[in-house]
């Protein structure tokens, strides 16, 4: 379903919820009976309330309601990550204890919540297994298409198994133009002369059509998909249905009139007003807690090699226009003497020892917010590339400068969504992910990349 432009899966939406009253049960249950607590306790006491939401946000930073870990993971995967963050959430509960003797949790009682917790997410993350895999929750779809399009389909998650997908195929309906019906396609169906396709949606009890015909010139039953949307079946466009599910946009089933007729690319006065005053407050909040750690990288970079502690290079940002973005400098002072740019690579002999570790945990990013008060990046956006390779990858691939029709981010939906980028093929699966952000962009994905974010440092993921 979408929030605020962003496809967010019913499921992990579902299971949040489900956390989120699960660990306001725990604690409070904790908190009235005794020997905690034995006094009557106001259901919406405002100690309890921010006690669950950090619970629910350290689950989330740790992981848990990634769609790939929730079909993947067993239970020992689970309290891998569960425990630790409990054990974060009862720090900061004991902390909180320290600093107001009167708060109506006490240290025997962030012990037994804590223990509640464990308890009660392991029992229902069980039973949430066993629902995730049921046939009867996942979505029956209908493909109408057997062409190359349509094959993409079964490659859109290659490492799962059928029973892990959130959605079940039910088959390939051939329309009667179409011929090319792959031997490797499983399932092919054929719409037959006087056969509608509203019958085979209720024979097979399916609850969305995906239109995946390449050649849609007087072989598209519009009239019969407009039955079966009147009728309550969900028809839906192939690069959507890839949309939703990758939460990117997939260039080989994309063309330029579902861009321009679709939703989304919204770039109203609000919005980036809104967008302005979201950078500033959480650059000046990033520079605020961050100084100390900045100081420190300036001195460790100083101390370790010859050269400015500060590197400034050349990208391009809003409207193709050139800017300088600030950085700590990673590499020695000669990385490009000759003058020649190049794609960073792993363990690049260029970067040197406090280089690795800032480049790893994303500290060398830190200085940008400079760039972002003065107005030419924003805090959440596409990478700014440098002009070399702009030029060099809008000649290779399709849309690649319809990135530029927003500010450059420190962060973004790329960094967080796919690994660092050191080639032609890394820029355009990269671009996949820009391209969703470009054409969903809110507050609400701009937060949700904070969050991302925060465990790609914390976990050290995609960095060079």
């Amino acid at each position: 379903m979408r929030i605020f432009g962003h496809y967010v899966r019913r499921r992990v939406l579902m299971l949040a919820l489900v956390e989120l009253a699960l660990a306001y049960l725990c604690l409070y249950l904790v908190l009235t009976l005794p020997p905690f607590q034995p006094e009557a306790l106001h259901v919406l006491n405002p100690e309890l309330l921010a006690a669950t939401v950090v619970v629910l946000a350290s689950l989330m930073l740790a992981g848990l309601y990634e769609a790939d870990y929730l079909a993947t993971r067993g239970t020992g995967g689970f309290l891998f990550r569960m425990i630790p963050a409990l054990v974060v959430v009862g720090a900061l509960l004991l902390l909180y204890v320290t600093l107001v003797p009167t708060s109506v949790f006490t240290a025997p009682a962030v012990g037994g919540g804590v223990l509640a917790l464990v308890v009660g997410l392991v029992a229902e993350r069980s039973l949430w297994r066993t629902f995730l895999e049921a046939d009867a929750f996942k979505r029956r779809i209908l493909v109408l298409g057997t062409g190359s399009r349509a094959c993409a389909i079964e490659t859109i998650h290659p490492d799962k198994r059928p029973e892990e997908l959130p959605y079940r195929i039910l088959g390939y309906v051939a329309t009667a133009g179409e011929k090319d019906c792959p031997d490797e396609l499983p399932c092919p169906l054929q719409l037959e002369q006087g056969t509608r396709l509203l019958d085979m949606v209720r024979e097979y009890r399916a609850h969305e059509v995906v239109v995946a015909v390449r050649d849609r010139r007087g072989n598209l039953p519009i009239q019969q998909l407009l039955d079966c949307k009147l009728h309550g079946v969900a028809v839906t466009e192939l690069s959507t249905f890839f949309e939703r599910e990758q939460q990117k946009v997939q260039l080989d089933s994309m063309n330029a009139s579902w861009l321009v007729f679709g939703e989304g690319f919204r770039q109203h006065w609000m919005r980036q007003a809104v967008k302005r005053t979201f950078d500033v407050v959480a650059s000046s909040s990033l520079l605020l807690v961050t100084l100390p750690v900045m100081l420190v990288t300036a001195l460790a970079i100083k101390l370790e090699s010859r050269g400015p502690v500060f590197y400034w290079q050349t990208r391009v940002g809003l409207a193709n226009e050139s800017f300088d973005v600030c950085k700590f400098r990673s590499m020695r002072e000669d990385a490009e003497v000759d003058g020649v740019a190049r794609w960073a690579v792993r363990n690049d002999d260029r970067v040197t020892r406090v280089g690795r570790i800032i480049r790893k945990l994303r500290i060398d990013e830190l200085p940008q917010v400079i760039n972002v008060f003065q107005g030419s990046m924003s805090f959440v956006g596409p990478r700014p590339e440098r002009p070399v390779f702009v030029q060099q990858l809008s000649e290779e691939i399709p849309y690649f400068p319809a990135r530029h029709t927003i500010r450059p981010g420190i962060t973004g939906w790329a960094q967080v969504r796919y690994p660092y980028g050191a080639s032609v093929e890394d820029a355009r699966q990269k671009l996949q992910y820009d391209l969703y952000y470009v054409k969903n962009h809110t507050l609400f994905l701009d937060m949700l990349i904070l969050l991302e974010t925060v465990k790609v440092v914390l976990f050290g993921r995609g960095a060079r």
